[in-house]
């Protein structure tokens, strides 16, 4: 059935073509009596206005796009909670695409926001993308990049101090006591992943010890039940006595697998997540975490691209903010041997 257009809802509501095309784009233009009449012919005929269409003609988007590299991280979930908020205030809608962690996936669905014609771009990415987001740029859309530092001084980014993040959970960990530590985490190619490493590196290197190392591929719950499984098989002289996951998922996985096999968290071995996601605090161990959650990071992102949309070069072009280490109860307790 082909979707009603204006023709139908001028001959319904028996007016001009050009009274319908302003009660769409000039409302302020008619009575409101033949508004009226024009706002029930469009119920009766079920049409649909065009507003990328309009939008086209017009040359302006109240659209904005958020890429997450994964949806599925409560992380980037809570981000776009933010993120609408905040555009919501502002008069905007926010289009959202979950890259799934793939680059191709990502290429395809900056190209569909720029065909779109999205006013402009919220870009979360665990790749380089800022090449891409140059060239976008150039064509006339507008990014703030989330979650990583930009290298450029024409892009804008919105990022947390990854390497202060790692230094703090490793200095908890010596804190508590621990000696043996270890850091669960990969690849090292993710540029987040790498700084947190950096930092975590730096605390035990000037304490004098050498991290162990468990390398995953992915950052997830299944995961971290490898992980978890790996170090439980590990004699109690082998085993660390502290480990830094460099998530939460991978965390939360690491903490299942080891009280189901009576390492006990956090008497035997302290751990600690970063993140700090929902699931964190909730989990039957309440697992410390590094906190990203800033209340108004949406707020922060959102009006950091509205100034670039307006051509005007945000307050801090690449705004670093500091995360926050909240201890809880899977390292808290840990009895040294």
């Amino acid at each position: 059935m082909t979707p009603a257009g204006i023709r139908e809802v001028a001959a319904h509501a028996g007016v001009s073509i050009g009274t319908i095309s302003n009660f769409l784009n000039h409302p302020e233009r008619l009575s409101e009596a033949m508004a009226k009449r024009v706002a029930e012919a469009i119920d009766a005929v079920g049409f649909v206005p065009s507003n990328a269409a309009r939008q086209l003609r017009m040359g302006v988007s109240s659209v904005i796009g958020y890429l997450a590299s994964d949806i599925g991280n409560p992380h980037f979930g809570e981000i776009a909670t933010s993120v609408q908020a905040r555009a919501t205030e502002l008069g905007l809608s926010v289009f959202i695409a979950d890259a799934q962690e793939d680059p191709r996936q990502e290429d395809a669905y900056l190209d569909a926001f720029a065909q779109h014609h999205v006013r402009g771009l919220l870009v979360a990415s665990h790749h380089p993308v800022e090449e891409r987001l140059a060239l976008l740029r150039r064509r006339g859309t507008p990014s703030v990049l989330v979650g990583q530092r930009a290298s450029s001084a024409e892009q804008p980014s919105v990022s947390v101090d990854e390497f202060s993040g790692g230094r703090q959970a490793v200095e908890h960990l010596w804190d508590a006591g621990c000696r043996r530590i270890a850091f669960v985490g990969g690849p090292a190619g993710i540029v987040q992943v790498a700084a947190r490493r950096a930092g975590a590196d730096a605390v035990a290197n000037a304490h004098g010890i050498g991290l162990r190392e468990v390398v995953v591929t992915e950052r997830s719950v299944a995961a971290g039940r490898k992980a978890g499984a790996m170090i439980a098989a590990m004699s109690a002289e082998e085993r660390p006595d502290g480990v830094f996951a460099v998530n939460d998922l991978l965390a939360l996985g690491i903490l299942q697998e080891l009280v189901g096999r009576g390492v006990r968290v956090p008497e035997d071995l302290a751990l600690i997540g970063y993140d700090d996601n929902e699931f964190a605090e909730a989990s039957l161990i309440p697992l410390t975490s590094v906190s990203r959650r800033h209340r108004d990071v949406g707020e922060i992102v959102v009006d950091a691209l509205f100034e670039t949309i307006q051509e005007r070069s945000p307050a801090e072009l690449h705004r670093e903010l500091e995360p926050i280490l909240v201890p809880r109860r899977s390292t808290q307790g840990f009895l040294r041997a």
